[in-house]
């Protein structure tokens, strides 16, 4: 066995890159309301993905069971993190792979840089990642004079359009097809100026532009949905043929990859395989699917590289509360049902994992105390919609109740003077503690019909209360408390004694 340094030293090693959020997620949702195209587009897109979902899970009679086994797996697999990953890394270079290991956002971005260098070019082309979002990658191999090209359809109308993604699955869905050809017209060379916003005509039009980057590019550079520790294999699922063409035309693969990507055995890809894609696009299944394991001489890369990423996931792997935020296998099922993300969509994230998983694994990566992120763990309603949809059954209302807890339990040390909600939270402890305390606030039920006025509606509240009433009006109180009332109309019934039963 291999002595393997898997980015894990004695402290917890929090995340960087694109996971720190700069605004709080309130200030930013507030902002995106008010994009009411955004919110159209989401509209339409989410409920036609989670329509098409619904329709080809109700197909499978043995669903909820396949989400149980996909469930245990994932378990399975982050019980027994590093003695797969060994597994996995002996198999992969037993077969002509080469592992990089990075503890973070920094030295994955240089491993990849400095292999790209050793190739002699300036250009690569890349399938859709979101390890390589996380990294910032495409941002830092700019600096250094290096292009990256994106030809994932929806990543390339955002690269395009100078635009982030908002999506897991779909990055470009905040989108319209009108804006994606102006866009193009705006954006791609050589694009027919007469081009309309037809959808076959705009897949065409980006078709021409990506074949030639497929036919000159040196090196490609990609994600992975699965890593398989008994063969080495790497596997990537998508719908346009072009990770196809990046795992098999260059001549150097570069591959970035979560060390939560394993899964013990090809055996388990039966499940997931099932899972994944009625999941994501509502398919049975997934138009191409590829696998490969090292080189093999002659055919496809001659040169294959895997980066490791760590970037916070051993510190979340030590939270046994949220832990299982890492069994996401990125199907974005959360998303598409969740009432909070459909009307801010995910920029309001401010991280490259928007939407309920991402309210919780972003801060889950980077540590409850970075920059704003302590604000995600409030972006819920805790309706339960995502824990419902989720194919490997992450419990996200429980992992965000947990985190909430872990932001206010940091901050107990920082204030010197207590907050609103602290008086709040000490005056409502002190009105439940007693029936007399209660009746005494009960008391003062008529102010309130006062400042109710004559609608009898409390349309504002001072204070932190204000976000109460910044959306919905309070009714006036009742004239007499549950209490008050039924002390009043309810005469104490007198015990009867057992000799009035017996005469009786």
């Amino acid at each position: 066995m291999s002595n393997v340094f898997m980015g894990m030293p004695t402290l917890p090693v929090f995340g960087d890159g694109n996971l720190h959020i700069e605004e709080p997620f309130p200030a930013a949702a507030h902002r995106e309301l008010g994009n009411t195209q955004m919110r159209a587009n989401l509209r339409h897109a989410t409920h036609t993905i989670r329509d098409k979902r619904l329709k080809v899970v109700a197909e499978l009679p043995d669903w909820e069971e396949l989400r149980d086994a996909g469930s245990a797996t994932k378990n399975q697999v982050m019980a027994n993190l590093p003695a797969l990953l060994e597994e996995f890394e002996t198999n992969f270079t037993a077969r002509g792979g080469v592992i990089h290991w990075a503890r973070d956002a920094q030295e994955a971005n240089q491993i990849v840089a400095d292999l790209i260098r050793e190739q002699d070019t300036t250009e690569v082309v890349k399938v859709k990642s979101m390890a390589t979002q996380e990294i910032g990658l495409n941002e830092y191999l700019e600096e250094q004079g290096i292009s990256a090209f994106e030809t994932d359809l929806a990543e390339l109308i955002v690269q395009l359009g100078h635009d982030k993604p908002s999506h897991i699955l779909v990055p470009a869905i905040h989108k319209n097809r009108t804006e994606v050809r102006d866009i193009f017209l705006a954006e791609m060379p050589n694009v027919d100026p007469n081009l309309t916003d037809e959808p076959r005509l705009l897949a065409m039009a980006a078709r021409e532009h990506l074949r030639r980057k497929f036919l000159s590019a040196k090196v490609a550079i990609s994600g992975a949905n699965f890593a398989l520790a008994d063969s080495g294999t790497l596997a990537v699922v998508e719908s346009e043929g072009n990770g196809r063409m990046c795992l098999t035309l260059p001549e150097t693969l570069i591959t970035v990859m979560g060390i939560e990507k394993l899964l013990p055995s090809k055996d388990d890809l039966e499940v997931f395989m099932q899972l994944l894609p009625r999941s994501s696009t509502g398919e049975r299944m997934n138009p191409y699917t590829s696998l490969w394991t090292g080189v093999t001489e002659g055919d496809g890369p001659q040169n294959v590289h895997l980066v490791m990423l760590d970037n916070g996931r051993t510190a979340a792997l030590a939270d046994k509360y949220g832990r299982t935020a890492l069994n996401c296998i990125r199907c974005s099922a959360c998303m598409n049902v969740c009432p909070v993300y459909e009307r801010t969509g995910g920029h309001a994230y401010g991280s490259t994992y928007p939407g309920p998983i991402g309210a919780i694994l972003t801060p889950l990566l980077t540590g409850i105390k970075s920059e704003e992120n302590s604000s995600l763990p409030y972006a819920s309603s805790l309706c339960g919609a995502c824990y419902d949809a989720c194919p490997v059954k992450i419990n996200i209302p429980e992992i965000l109740v947990h985190l909430r807890g872990e932001d206010v339990d940091s901050k107990r040390g920082e204030k010197k003077l207590p907050s609103q909600m602290d008086l709040m939270m000490k005056g409502a402890q002190w009105a439940f503690s007693s029936g007399k305390h209660l009746g005494l606030l009960e008391k003062g039920l008529p102010l309130g019909k006062l400042a109710a006025g004559r609608d009898k509606k409390i349309k504002r509240l001072p204070g932190i209360a204000a976000g109460w009433t910044q959306s919905r009006d309070i009714p006036a109180p009742p004239a007499q408390s549950f209490r008050d009332w039924w002390k009043k109309d309810h005469e104490p019934v007198a015990p009867v004694n057992e000799q009035e039963k017996l005469t009786k």
